[in-house]
This record gives C-alpha cells, sequence and structure tokens, in this order.
C-alpha cells in the first residue's frame, strides 16, 4: 500500500492509502493530480517505521515530507511543504520544512513560539 495525495492548484485537498494499480482502473472528474507522497518521510529522510531511525534505503524518501491536506507541492522542488506556521519563519531548502528565526532553545524545557516578540517563551511547569 502506498499514500497519494490529491493535489489541486498546488494545495493539497486530499491523501488516500491505495495500491498503484488502483489508479489504473479509477475515474478521478474532479480537477487536480494524484501524486504519491512516504508516510515516513520528513525533511527529505526516510525514517525506519519500526525503529524511527533514519532508513538505510534513502531511495524511500518521497517528495522532502509526507503530505498533508493544505500542504502545498512545489513542483520545481518536488516537495510537499506544509503551510507556514508564522510570517517570521523561514523555508529551510533542503528540507522543505520552516524554521523560527531563533533556535529552539536546548536545555530541555518546554517553549512556544511569541510571534511578536521573535522569542521562545516557556511554558508554565518548565523546571
Amino acid at each position: 500500500m502506498g499514500h497519494f495525495a490529491k493535489v489541486n492548484n498546488g494545495i493539497v485537498e486530499q491523501v488516500i492509502v491505495a495500491e498503484q494499480e488502483f489508479f489504473q482502473t479509477f475515474v478521478d472528474t474532479s480537477p487536480g493530480t494524484w501524486i504519491q507522497t512516504s508516510y515516513n518521510t520528513r525533511g527529505g529522510v526516510h525514517y525506519d517505521p519500526a525503529t524511527g531511525q533514519p532508513s538505510a534505503d534513502q531511495s524511500k524518501a518521497l517528495r522532502k515530507n509526507y503530505a498533508g491536506i493544505g500542504y502545498s507541492y512545489d513542483a520545481q522542488r518536488d516537495a510537499f511543504i506544509p503551510q507556514k506556521p508564522y510570517a517570521s519563519w523561514i523555508l529551510d531548502e533542503q528540507s522543505c520544512l520552516w524554521n523560527s528565526p531563533v533556535p529552539y532553545p536546548t536545555d530541555g524545557g518546554r517553549y512556544t513560539w511569541n510571534e511578536a516578540n521573535q522569542t521562545w517563551d516557556a511554558v508554565s511547569g518548565n523546571e
């Protein structure tokens, strides 16, 4: 089984699980194109579903990221790109994921992004 995204005007409208052969007989009269996506691909890396570690066979990594409804599909990059979470965030051209302009703190605490101040604010309960 594989995962396929219905893309219309560059936006993912639907994601289904199907065999490739399904599309040989499937009649779809709505606009758009079905494009295969990999459930285990994130940031251009395919992860082994059993271990969560990068797979030895990276040929399984498809289109940078697993497609989600509302994602865009960039044909030039051949990549699914999630929606931009904040106006200040920057697209990483390699992973096609959005990065904050300030790195996430590495002290083990939990933080939320504050767009107005462009800072990571501690979540109450951080020790």
